[in-house]
């Protein structure tokens, strides 16, 4: 992005979507600098990566190869775990939840500084 471009991210985020169009969220999935492709076996991940790649180069669009990864079961983005045809979210984005103490006090499940009408 040139220097000084405002709302940069937006701006090519828009560009993502316009020239992936006709694959988003069917074969592709993007945001922002993130590509997934989605793919029911090798030979169609294959031709999708090559449909892609065209893409990327006709628009002057480049890959680093040391950040790609392909041909994996199972790929995290955006906070969630995308394979085998399910999406689920990753266990450290629950964990706050799952490692919840129960309450054992009323106090504890009230906001700290609310107050509780101890009258009734």
């Amino acid at each position: 992005m040139p220097f000084g471009l405002t709302n940069a991210p937006a701006t090519f985020c828009m560009l993502m979507n316009q020239i992936f169009q006709p694959y988003l969220d069917r074969v592709v999935v993007e945001y922002i600098v993130d590509i997934v492709i989605n793919s029911d076996s090798m030979e169609k991940h294959v031709g999708h990566l090559q449909t892609v790649f065209w893409i990327l180069r006709e628009n002057k669009l480049y890959v680093k190869r040391e950040k790609c990864t392909f041909a994996i079961a199972e790929v995290q983005f955006l906070g969630h775990i995308i394979g085998r045809g399910k999406l689920k979210i990753e266990n450290a984005k629950i964990s706050a939840i799952t490692d919840w103490e129960a309450p054992t006090k009323v106090s504890e499940l009230l906001e700290q500084g609310s107050t509780i009408d101890r009258s009734s």
